[in-house]
């Protein structure tokens, strides 16, 4: 097994490519075969009718040769999307590798809250974003797994449970692949809530459907009418089969009701569900060693047929259901009580395995998000897990980057915050990187939470809640300036810190939406008040004025800074955190070097 991802992958690629040219070579042999047959068919049947040289039996071999091609080809074709889907698949893992990722994936907008602590300022969804980066999973589950461990803290003991299950994760290529190429190019439109809320309604489910002498009676009566139209066809008798189409619409009009209420609660929650017939399959084939992959597989097993096989019966019973709207079901459909009886089918699957669904579809997204967490690690072979730790709040991140920016381009810094020392106050010009370093120490927070590997050389960090105040933007629809919504948002963080978890904050340009003298004023007490209920952050700034905030809070806070050149008309930066307070502005040059007269 590679350690190397790119020359895993690439290898891989060359495989599947080698695999897609092999069966469209195949391709074109059956179809020359089939081509071959239907002329030698043609030339025996011209015998056999218009020369009367040979026996009509004789068609009987090229007949059964052309349908054994057909079923030949229909395989070749299976496979040859399945390795065309594996070539885009690891096409799209190298485009991660290059940098060329934004666009061509998920990006889980629909997961975005405004009003979310963090999930704007640190770019979490939307396009370009971590979601997009780590998101490969297949099932809306996966992706409501995934996105809620990165919007929600988990305990530590949960996260290092996680590590584990990605370290047995990250060499399964196999099971990755086998997971992108299963179905078509789509992810399913499962919406697992639903789906499971429907399998539990046994309490609201009508009992009428329940007597099996019923369902029997809907299985009898278009067999009877069958028979009645037989015998009015042969014998004349017209009487049974009117009496017949009586018996059906007694039975549609006592069971409408309740055949409507059934079909209306599993129309919507029980559609696409191949797919993840699919998945549980692949899935169900799989052991694992490691302790929270042993207990999510151990809660796909079930006596009697597995959940993919019971899965897959569901989604034939829908997939028959939708048929009712052909213009042939629509004219028979009612004679052979054909939604009658699915409605009775498809009650019954739900006494049976309903209650179950809710924990297979939790546990398929939990290991399509560990699969993610997985594939994300072993693309960045260099990250590292983070060590958590007990006690008091820490976060100590050693030559941390932005798992978003280009890494051959990226500067790294460290961030320390333990101890005594609570807040950084971070001065710079802008542009400098300041807005990027709370940005870097957010996101990888947000990886450690998750259970994910960090971009760092070593992280440490204790279980925390986090606050961002990086992006607040104005309103017109709420009627809020951006200087109000800045103030709500430091509201929010602060309501945080009355939690369990300490607090780790990022404020970028604190308060710059009003006068220097409210904001110095309101900067220190802002701080001052964060740090005395136990949080501790990061505070960025191009005023150095608020500079004094680090003197005023003593040992617990310090100045830090970016520094900028400006050289022949250019800024330069080198973005890298210096100690202390910048000490000089290029603000006035730049501006004279672009031609205004200051």
């Amino acid at each position: 097994m590679h350690s190397d991802p790119r020359s895993a992958y690439t290898e891989r690629l060359e495989a599947r490519r080698q695999a897609v040219a092999r069966q469209d070579q195949r391709h074109r042999t059956i179809g020359n075969l089939r081509l071959l047959v239907f002329l030698s068919a043609a030339v025996l049947a011209w015998l056999a009718w218009g020369r009367d040289a040979l026996s009509a039996f004789c068609l009987a071999l090229p007949a059964a040769v052309f349908v054994c091609l057909i079923v030949a080809h229909e395989r070749v074709l299976r496979a040859r999307r399945a390795a065309g889907r594996a070539v885009a698949h690891y096409a799209r893992a190298l485009a991660r590798l290059d940098g060329q990722w934004s666009g061509h994936g998920e990006t889980g907008e629909r997961f975005l809250d405004r009003m979310h602590p963090y999930a704007a300022d640190l770019d979490l969804f939307g396009p370009a974003s971590l979601f997009e980066l780590m998101s490969t999973a297949r099932t809306r589950m996966g992706e409501d797994t995934l996105a809620r461990w990165l919007l929600e803290t988990a305990d530590p003991a949960v996260l290092r449970a996680r590590h584990q299950a990605v370290a047995e994760l990250r060499p399964m290529l196999d099971l990755r692949e086998d997971l992108a190429v299963l179905g078509e190019d789509v992810r399913t439109g499962v919406h697992p809530a639903e789906l499971a809320a429907w399998g539990e309604a046994q309490a609201d489910a009508p009992a009428l459907l329940d007597s099996r002498a019923a369902r029997a009676t809907a299985f009898a009566i278009p067999c009877l009418v069958a028979v009645s139209a037989v015998l009015w066809g042969v014998l004349g008798w017209r009487d049974p089969f009117f009496a017949m189409l009586a018996a059906v619409a007694i039975f549609i009009a006592r069971y409408r009701r309740e055949v409507a209420r059934v079909v209306q609660a599993v129309e919507q929650p029980a559609h696409d569900l191949a797919l993840l017939a699919k998945v549980l399959a692949r899935l169900e084939r799989e052991r694992f060693t490691s302790a929270r992959l042993v207990e999510l597989r151990a809660a796909l097993e079930v006596a009697g047929r597995p959940p993919s096989v019971r899965i897959a019966s569901l989604n034939r019973l829908i997939e028959m259901l939708d048929s009712r709207d052909n213009p042939f079901m629509k004219a028979v459909g009612p004679l052979m009580l054909w939604t009658e009886q699915l409605a009775f089918a498809i009650e019954a699957w739900r006494r049976v395995s309903g209650p179950a669904l809710r924990r297979w579809l939790a546990a398929v997204g939990e290991i399509e998000a560990l699969c993610c967490l997985a594939a994300y690690a072993f693309e960045h072979p260099a990250d590292v897990f983070p060590e958590f730790v007990s006690g008091v709040a820490c976060f100590e991140g050693d030559e941390m980057a932005h798992p978003l920016l280009d890494p051959s381009r990226v500067v790294r810094n460290s961030v320390r915050l333990d101890g005594d020392l609570r807040v950084l106050i971070v001065s710079g010009s802008n542009m400098s990187g300041k807005s990027t370093l709370l940005r870097t120490v957010g996101i990888n927070a947000v990886l450690a939470l998750a259970g994910a590997p960090v971009c760092a050389r070593r992280l440490r960090l204790s279980h925390l809640a986090l606050g961002a105040s990086i992006r607040t933007l104005d309103s017109l629809q709420d009627g809020t300036s951006r200087f109000y919504a800045e103030i709500k948002r430091l509201h929010q963080i602060m309501e945080l810190t009355a939690g369990p978890l300490p607090v780790l904050f990022l404020l970028d340009e604190l308060l710059h939406g009003t006068n220097s003298h409210d904001r110095r004023i309101g900067a220190e007490a802002i701080v001052r008040g964060l740090v005395e209920r136990g949080a501790m952050g990061l505070v960025t700034t191009h005023d150095l004025a608020l500079a004094h905030v680090a003197e005023a809070l003593a040992a617990r806070a310090a100045n830090v800074h970016f520094e900028d050149q400006f050289e022949n008309g250019h800024m330069t930066f080198d973005y890298r955190l210096h100690a202390g307070v910048v000490e000089k502005s290029n603000a006035l040059e730049l501006m004279r070097s672009v031609g205004l007269e200051v």
